[in-house]
């Protein structure tokens, strides 16, 4: 009889991230190790630990999945952290790339012996390459001019090509003696302008980064190679679980997964899935669920006030007059930019969609006469259609139809003139959806749905996200990863619905607030969301500030982008109003690198590959001259305005995140009150976790907004260790209502298995609106069976008020606008 294999480790109760580099290795995240078993998180959770690009700030370059990475102190540092954190009662979270290495011709060896090999290299089937699209050559962007132009041209050197600035390559064996042009002619690669990327690149790559190319995890061999290091790790219990990078961009993402899974012994896996509103992770996926961009969105949302939202969306109008389709109506800004993306920034991928279309269609008679030229505008129109991330090849054709609608499909056939010619839109959509059977290529046709699908993912993350969100910007803080700019306040019912779900399907799932990725961290989206409490407050302070300023300066960087300055330097502000001074980057450089990069990204003046060097002037002046220069002296005034709705916001978002169902990952330094603009302001060094908890003690008394949210963490994150079971598969999740004038203004839940929660939760929502009402009146929470003290407050628990029956909320929320009630055992 096979014994059973053993039974994996529980999973988390918290993760705290950390993110490695050579500035912070494993030595460092060991000597935090201490701090972070106090601050009562279950298991570190660690940016790429594999061999990267030397000098990577992040770690997602990998050059060789085989190997821990040198520079944070090799398999033996991780090893001593790993043995260090268990000695303190935690475990590790890896993250993992499997969708693309580092394209780095001189570290990534396996890489390397591709470009002197070619398809004969026993490291050929890694990389997602078609070679007969580039000749029987894979293109190599890598020259900052054309291959002839002046200073551009290669030499052979020491039996190696060297190109300008130094970049060796190895030849293809017998050819180091030909003339230049024919040697060049016989590579197995083809060095040219980075520019010809857009439209020649024949290697998949991570999104439209040309310096990651895409591997082929789905070959099992692959899989095998590039998961050895990482699977053997989990098997000796140095690792404990684990963060799947960017799964939508694998071939069969389902099929990964599940041989991950099996692989892995069925250990704690989280996903970095972006889910689109109401769209479901696919339940097959055998994962404990994402990585929480969508529990971010709902706390996001609920705490954000819908009319005032509204309100500052109509100011933004009329300030900043922005065309429907360049920042003036969602939608149409949304589409825009996948149209941009699809015809420049994804050219390539859509003409390798294209080629493969008309190769599976000229194998069919039935197929055949779609002009490539119509194909492609049927791929493009139906790809910026796509209203999610991806399909998935276990989809039904149900799930597909739903993502491929008839709608789009429509809308994509009005685009030609000619009637006739749409047809090539259904050819396209049944490839896409898998539909179209006993094709003579199937495997063209199946290669076509995987492309497809893929391709959408990062069309949709490049548009949405890396562009769209710097166009459309009236409330900056709702345009956040797996955000919904269109949509940016939820009421009570919908966050109550979305934790129910989690609670029922996905328990275990992980959840976040801020992350390496996201565009501000979450105190920095608070101070921008409590202006929709605000609006004629915050059009007020912009009047202001755009005169002391000066109008012509705000004109020549547009008023688009001056609403959305403003709102960025509302996100760094601490509660005085004086310019922030954490960390080494001086806070007018902050905020010059942060603005510089919006309007890159919004691509209206400016973009990364085509920059205009006068408008980028306008930007660095006005952030120098005007947003830190004398119209800066409102700042304080609206600090101290809004400074206790702000802390109602900031303490509110953080409780519902520790307690609501799932994992929570705290990130970095955001135990305290962070305000960060987006990578690489994000991803600065911070102080040592945990910092004052020692003198806070357990129940210590807190005083300002950054002792306070450290106290609150640390109680339920100690909480959620103690006891597991309040918070985990076994427990619920229970909507509670208040009663009376103010009830809209407390958002509450029980956890704990059972009909009769032991623990409730309870926030203020939209502070300043209740404000403005007149305050809580006699507006009172009822609460389940049991007497129940606060956790939060200042006393000990068994010191502190208690409350049975119904809580009256000026009570409750006198010392602080939230509330972690513990019923008391008798």
């Amino acid at each position: 009889m096979t014994p059973a294999s053993p039974a994996p480790p529980a999973p988390p109760t918290a993760t705290y991230r950390i993110q490695l580099h050579p500035g912070h290795p494993f030595a460092a995240a060991e000597a935090d190790v201490p701090a972070l078993a106090a601050l009562g998180v279950s298991h570190l959770h660690l940016s790429p630990v594999l061999e990267a690009v030397p000098g990577s700030s992040h770690g997602y370059d990998v050059t060789d999945p085989t190997r821990v990475r040198a520079e944070l102190g090799g398999e033996a540092g991780l090893r001593s952290l790993s043995r260090a954190a268990r000695a303190h009662g935690m475990g590790l979270v890896v993250d993992i790339v499997p969708n693309h290495m580092a394209a780095d011709p001189v570290h990534n060896q396996a890489l390397r012996t591709v470009l002197r090999d070619g398809p004969h290299s026993p490291y050929a089937a890694w990389f997602d390459i078609d070679w007969a699209a580039g000749g029987g050559q894979l293109l190599l962007p890598v020259l900052g001019a054309r291959v002839g132009g002046d200073g551009a041209a290669p030499r052979v050197e020491d039996g190696e090509l060297r190109l300008p600035g130094g970049l060796t390559l190895p030849l293809r064996a017998g050819t180091a003696g030909l003339p230049l042009a024919e040697l060049l002619d016989a590579q197995w690669y083809r060095p040219v302008w980075w520019r010809l990327a857009r439209t020649e690149l024949n290697y998949r790559r991570f999104f439209t980064v040309n310096d990651l190319i895409a591997v082929r995890v789905e070959d099992p061999a692959v899989f095998d190679a590039t998961h050895a290091t990482v699977l053997a790790l989990l098997d000796e219990g140095v690792v404990h679980g684990l963060r799947v990078d960017h799964p939508d961009g694998l071939t069969d993402p389902g099929g990964y997964l599940a041989r991950l899974h099996e692989r892995a012994g069925g250990r704690w896996t989280v996903v970095e899935k972006i889910l689109a509103d109401g769209e479901p992770l696919p339940p097959s996926w055998p994962v404990a669920g994402t990585t929480g961009y969508d529990a971010l969105r709902h706390v996001d949302a609920v705490l954000t006030d819908p009319e005032g939202a509204r309100s500052l969306l109509e100011q933004y109008r009329a300030f900043a007059d922005p065309e429907p389709e360049e920042g003036g109506e969602w939608q149409a800004t949304a589409r825009r930019a996948a149209r941009q993306i699809a015809g420049h920034d994804l050219a390539a991928e859509v003409e390798t969609l294209t080629r493969t279309a008309t190769r599976v269609c000229a194998a069919d008679l039935h197929l055949r006469d779609h002009a490539p030229w119509a194909l492609r505008a049927a791929v493009r129109e139906l790809l910026v259609r796509v209203p999610v991330y991806r399909p998935y090849p276990e989809q039904t054709p149900a799930e597909t139809a739903a993502v491929l609608t008839e709608r789009a499909a429509e809308e994509a056939r009005a685009a030609f003139d000619v009637p006739e010619e749409a047809h090539a839109v259904d050819v396209v959509r049944r490839l896409a959806a898998g539909t179209l059977t006993g094709l003579s290529d199937p495997a063209g046709a199946a290669a076509f749905r995987a492309r497809f699908a893929q391709v959408a993912s990062a069309l949709h993350a490049k548009a949405v996200e890396d562009r769209a969100f710097y166009r459309y910007v009236p409330l900056l803080s709702a345009c956040e990863v797996g955000g919904d700019p269109g949509t940016p306040a939820l009421p009570p019912e919908a966050f109550h619905a979305f934790c129910a779900r989690l609670q029922r399907d996905w328990p275990e799932t992980g959840t976040v607030l801020s992350t390496h990725d996201t565009k501000r961290s979450a105190d920095a989206r608070a101070r921008i969301a409590v202006l929709a409490e605000f609006p004629r407050v915050w059009g007020e302070f912009l009047t202001g500030a755009v005169r002391r300023a000066g109008k012509d300066a705000a004109a020549a960087v547009g008023m688009p982008f001056t609403w959305a300055a403003w709102q960025t330097v509302c996100a760094l502000l601490p509660d005085d109003g004086t310019p922030p001074s954490e960390g080494a980057v001086p806070y007018a450089d902050r905020l010059a690198g942060a603005l510089l990069k919006h309007a890159r990204e919004a691509a209206l003046h400016t973009t990364w590959t085509e920059q205009d060097p006068a408008y980028e002037e306008a930007v660095e002046r006005y952030v120098r001259e005007g947003l830190t220069g004398a119209a800066a002296d409102q700042l304080p005034a609206l600090a101290e305005r809004l400074g206790p709705y702000v802390r109602a916001h900031v303490l509110g978002a953080a409780l519902l995140h520790l307690t609501m169902p799932g994992v929570p990952d705290v990130y970095q330094g955001t135990e305290r009150d962070r305000r960060t603009l987006m990578d690489p302001d994000n991803r600065a060094p911070v102080p040592a976790p945990g910092g004052t908890l020692h003198a806070l003690g357990a129940q210590g008394r807190a005083t300002g907004l950054d002792e306070e949210k450290l106290a609150l963490t640390a109680t339920a994150l100690r909480l959620r260790r103690r006891r597991p079971g309040l918070f985990g598969a076994a427990s619920g999740y229970h909507a509670l209502a208040a009663r009376g004038p103010a009830a809209a203004h407390c958002l509450a839940f029980g956890r704990g298995p059972g009909e009769a929660p032991p623990l409730v939760t309870a926030v203020t929502r939209l502070p300043g609106a209740l404000h403005q009402a007149g305050g809580w009146h006699d507006t009172a929470l009822p609460l389940p069976p049991g007497r129940y003290v606060d956790l939060l407050t200042d006393a000990r628990p068994h010191q502190g008020p208690r409350y049975e029956g119904e809580a009256a909320l000026a009570t409750l929320f006198a010392r602080r606008p939230v509330a972690l009630l513990h019923r008391q055992e008798e």
